[in-house]
């Protein structure tokens, strides 16, 4: 056993907050650089990334983002003024409307996915790090050592 289960690494947490962070600024600045908003890219980039044949519509894009649904209609309605997505009723349920990226929409998105891979091949071994210091700190006895038994 490394640690108490009551001992806080409060400097390795700190460090991996600090990690996440910094690539969290680091994204935000690569969205604004292409011209949109961070929880604009972030919206584009859940719908792309739901998953395959699953109908995305804008109560998912709200759980997605951690907003209310109010705030992702109007999320959504912005990006369909600037043509990086389009919105339709869905054929399932005419009460929801469901999201897709246009071309152009995609082509933003690629664009910010590669710059920030490109950040993650360094920045994703500070994250690993820091986290993988939080666990070791944590013990065995500790609430993720008990899941297992």
């Amino acid at each position: 056993m490394t640690g108490s289960p009551d001992k806080i690494d409060y400097r390795a947490l700190a460090s991996f907050r600090h990690e996440i962070r910094s690539f969290l600024n680091f994204s935000e600045n690569a969205a604004r650089a292409t011209g949109i908003e961070p929880q604009q890219h972030q919206a584009l980039l859940a719908i792309k990334g739901a998953p395959a044949g699953f109908e995305v519509t804008v109560g998912y894009l709200a759980v997605r983002l951690h907003v209310r649904h109010h705030t992702a209609v109007e999320l959504s309605r912005r990006l369909e003024a600037r043509r990086l997505i389009r919105r339709s009723r869905s054929w399932k349920d005419g009460r929801k409307v469901e999201l897709s990226l246009t071309r152009r929409g995609d082509a933003v998105l690629r664009k910010i996915s590669l710059v920030n891979r490109d950040e993650l091949r360094t920045a994703g071994v500070r994250l690993i790090r820091a986290l993988q210091s939080i666990i070791a700190n944590a013990g065995a006895s500790g609430p993720a050592g008990r899941r297992g038994r």
